[in-house]
């Protein structure tokens, strides 16, 4: 089935699934991803949302921002319950007990709830080949419990379980944890990663998401304003640098051929994105050169020119 592409903002459904009136951080990029991904999806959507920031904001009770069915879970046990909703409305169908029509299924959980603590159920969930499609709000630790590392938590990063001292003087000591990477070696139709600042590229991914037919998985990038101690208006501009310095790579891989959908021309010196976010502010020059010769690596991979190169 082919995904329907949209061009422009103006094509993008003006109906809001996430409403305002929730209890996010001000400039919080994953409320603003989840409102993107939810216009993707269309009224006919069932949420599974695991434990962590996006449930404790949206649901204060007895309020709740969403306007579309919503199941709070654990936060190991999200692709679990996805998988038992997929297949009770397969049985549904088939007993005509509903329309026969696609509802779509759709996870939402934090790096700490897929990279760490659900990541066995929902490695099992697309080995079985479970249709639905897992979004990773990626805010690169456990934000909702006070700013502790995750597997996600990128090299350098200070958190309360990862501060710089003495012994580790750059804090956060082991590098971010390659979930598309991982979950593209399933041999799932789609990976994709994005972020909300470019998000014509979010919206349409989590729409392709959505219509392949089998497991679909979703890496969102949101920039986190008191994790990352950084100003609530300035999420978008660090999350595009993030695009920009090669920190964060932006592209898609459907059944089994990789592409970068969002390829700077001119990419920029990771230091210009580790100065704007508190939580980097501690790091050594050594430790800045260290990690641009990782991202240089890495970036090589994925086929983006030299630093030098670009500038």
């Amino acid at each position: 089935m082919a995904s329907q592409t949209f061009r422009s903002i103006k094509e993008v459904p003006l109906e809001e699934y996430f409403t305002p009136g929730h209890r996010a951080c001000q400039g919080c990029a994953e409320a603003i991803a989840v409102r993107h991904v939810l216009k993707a999806a269309g009224r006919d959507v069932i949420v599974v949302n695991a434990t962590g920031c996006l449930e404790v904001v949206s649901t204060p009770y007895p309020y709740t921002a969403w306007a579309v069915p919503w199941y709070h879970v654990a936060f190991e046990n999200t692709a679990a319950v996805a998988s038992g909703i997929e297949s009770a409305l397969k049985v549904l169908r088939r007993k005509r007990l509903v329309a026969d029509k696609k509802i779509h299924v759709v996870c939402f959980a934090g790096d700490g709830g897929t990279a760490d603590i659900g990541f066995q159920a929902l490695s099992g969930a697309l080995e079985r080949g479970h249709d639905f499609l897992y979004v990773c709000l990626d805010n690169e630790a456990y934000m909702n419990t006070g700013i502790q590392r995750s597997s996600s938590t990128p090299y350098g990063a200070w958190t309360t379980t990862s501060p710089p001292g003495k012994v580790k003087p750059a804090g956060q000591m082991t590098y971010k944890k390659d979930l598309p990477s991982i979950f593209a070696a399933h041999g799932i139709p789609y990976v994709a990663t994005a972020t909300v600042s470019y998000p014509l590229d979010l919206i349409n991914k989590a729409k392709k998401g959505l219509d392949v037919e089998g497991p679909a998985y979703l890496h969102i990038y949101t920039p986190c304003p008191p994790g990352w101690r950084i100003p609530s208006e300035k999420v978008i501009q660090v999350s595009r640098l993030g695009v920009q310095t090669g920190m964060f790579l932006i592209y898609e891989a459907e059944k089994g051929h990789l592409r970068l959908t969002v390829k700077p021309s001119r990419r920029k010196p990771v230091a210009e994105y580790l100065k704007m976010q508190g939580r980097f502010r501690h790091l050594s020059d050594e430790d800045v050169e260290k990690i641009q010769r990782f991202v240089d690596e890495r970036c090589a991979k994925f086929g983006l020119p030299p630093l030098e190169a670009s500038t």
